[in-house]
């Protein structure tokens, strides 16, 4: 699903307009980048999201086969909820 997507679907199962339902989920999807962006981890009924550290490592350049260092960096997991994993079982 594309954002435009989630938009609309918003947008009909709210009754708001296409202006308010992509304000509504843009603020939602704000809200959510600042708390990552802070650490903290973000729960929903869907699952949560959390910022975890990758450390530094050796890759390879697909092309060359070269040894390339990749820099330690923060990332976002999500781990599902139970009953997101239960829906998806049905």
């Amino acid at each position: 699903m594309m954002q435009r997507e989630l938009i609309a679907a918003v947008a009909k199962k709210s009754g708001l307009s296409a202006g308010n339902a992509k304000a509504a989920v843009q603020v939602v999807l704000e809200q959510i980048t600042m708390a990552l962006k802070k650490g903290g981890p973000v729960r929903t009924t869907i699952g949560t999201f959390k910022v975890t550290k990758r450390a530094a490592r050796t890759g390879r350049n697909p092309q060359t086969g070269q040894p390339i260092k990749i820099k330690a960096m923060r990332v976002v997991r999500f781990s599902a909820s139970k009953n997101l994993k239960q829906t998806l079982q049905k």
